[in-house]
């Protein structure tokens, strides 16, 4: 995946010093901390490490030998071993006290404004576009149809519904739907400070990356960054380490070109209106504004599409106004039956589970008695556990009605009072309370009690009686059946 004309002809390769576009005095720092770090090293070996061509290395090594900061120790072809002096040694290591990085140099602030601004994306997908990029998944014509427009559409998209549906799912697949390549860079000077924003852990680096490519930039797939319910206000501002002397990039900054998930939508210690706030101006605007460790105010792009995830109730984040902020709603809801059984087939193929008719139409019998509507996580958890119920049962790896009644046992939660009630039927059921001596209305009363709990209740008060006599604790025995000692 090559980059395009246009980024190719904005990220030429600097061939001078000034064409860097950052201070000079930072970039000879650099060169010096590089040279420092390895002791001895040719002038091509940092320039390479540094991220700069060969040219603006010997640039840099020059002007630093008129300064009395480095020394030439040979050549070694076209190249040349060098050292720093006694008095670059000493002003190196002073200067690094305030800072470690030795990593690639900056690009300048104003450069990476113009190529996040080139970068936007201008796929206006349709419903072809949509299912190609979402294939994986089963979805619905009609969710797509929304999603599709909700994506082209200026500011946030808000992704509602029950928990289980689908929400993150989809949020994390959107950024297949622009899959052409962006550049994000290495870092980025602002001030004379250095902000780190390619992070291995949040971009994917194209594998195809040409070397002509300035290699202060990273050619990457459009990010997607996920946070949940452990975002907060600090994590949209920058955070400065004090040992290497760097900034990260907050959140928003580092999904520049791409998009931003917040997951969990109002499970966040902040409030939501105090996070949607923080967005309003950006998302407006196109521009964010942050603080250095300086206390120096700038502008950084903001080209991301923020999409929101929640299973609260909408109506319970915030007022009207709140919601008009978030113009783009799309409700994921319940799957039917066709849908549910399509996923269901789709993790029994990779559990490697078979089922009949019989099993699969008894799961959405009780996935409906238990949440009261078919969700696509119940039909791939089942699958999940039935495989690890029939490894501890040593049997084969197949779903009856049966080992779903064993699973739905092991998977759903049950409230007290069934539990309470379950215990009790199974005392009965053992013939504990001796329900086989003891009949009414020709019913067997264990038999009552499965068929009807009040009736049961009032066969098994007839057959009882209460027994006057006291224990030595003076506490009263129990009901007993009549006869029973």
């Amino acid at each position: 995946m090559a980059p395009s004309a246009l980024q190719a002809s904005a990220l030429r390769t600097p061939g001078t010093v000034d064409e860097l576009g950052i201070p000079v005095g930072l970039a000879e720092d650099l060169f010096m901390r590089r040279v420092l770090t390895e002791r001895i090293t040719t002038i091509w070996d940092a320039s390479q490490q540094l991220g700069v061509s060969h040219t603006v290395g010997a640039e840099l090594a020059a002007s630093l030998k008129q300064k009395a900061h480095l020394e030439y120790l040979g050549a070694i072809g076209r190249d040349y071993r060098v050292r720093l002096t006694e008095l670059g040694h000493q002003t190196t290591t002073q200067r690094m006290s305030s800072g470690r990085h030795v990593a690639s140099m900056p690009i300048s602030l104003k450069l990476y404004h113009r190529v996040v601004e080139a970068q936007q994306s201008t796929v206006h997908p349709d419903r072809a576009t949509m299912r190609a990029a979402f294939a994986d998944l089963v979805v619905g014509d009609h969710v797509l149809d929304q999603i599709g427009p909700a994506f082209i559409g200026e500011g946030a998209m808000f992704l509602y519904g029950p928990a289980g549906t689908g929400k993150t799912s989809l949020a994390e697949r959107m950024n297949r739907i622009a899959t052409d390549a962006v550049l994000i860079p290495h870092f980025v000077e602002v001030d004379g400070q250095v902000i780190s924003v390619f992070d291995p852990s949040l971009h994917r680096p194209v594998l195809d990356a040409p070397a002509s490519v300035d290699q202060r930039w990273v050619l990457c797939h459009r990010p997607l960054v996920t946070v949940g319910g452990e975002l907060d206000l600090s994590m949209l501002d920058l955070r400065f380490d004090r040992i290497s002397g760097l900034s990260t990039a907050p959140i928003q900054m580092a999904s520049n070109n791409g998009i931003l998930v917040v997951d969990d939508f109002g499970r966040q210690a902040v409030r939501p209106e105090e996070l949607l706030n923080r967005w309003i101006v950006p998302l407006t605007q196109g521009i964010d504004y942050l603080k250095s460790s300086t206390g120096a105010k700038f502008t950084v792009p903001f080209e991301v599409k923020l999409v929101i995830s929640t299973n609260l109730d909408p109506n319970s984040l915030g007022d009207d106004a709140f919601l008009r902020r978030l113009p783009n709603k799309v409700f994921i809801g319940p799957v039917d039956d066709h849908a549910f059984d399509q996923i269901f087939d789709r993790a029994a193929a990779d559990h490697g589970v078979k089922a009949s008719d019989e099993a699969l139409s008894h799961l959405r019998e009780v996935t409906r008695t238990q949440i009261g509507e078919l969700r696509p996580y119940v039909a791939v958890d089942f699958c999940r556990l039935t495989t690890a119920v029939c490894q501890y049962e040593k049997t084969a790896n197949v779903l009856d009605p049966e080992v779903v009644d064993r699973v739905a046992a092991l998977y759903f939660v049950q409230s007290e009072a069934e539990a309470m009630s379950e215990r009790a039927l199974n005392v009965w059921d053992q013939g504990l309370a001796t329900p086989k001596a003891d009949q009414h209305g020709g019913y067997e009363i264990g038999a009552l009690f499965h068929d009807d709990p009040l009736a049961g209740l009032e066969a098994l008060a007839k057959t009882l009686s209460v027994d006057g006599a006291w224990s030595v604790e003076g506490v009263p025995y129990a009901l007993r059946p009549h006869g029973k000692g």
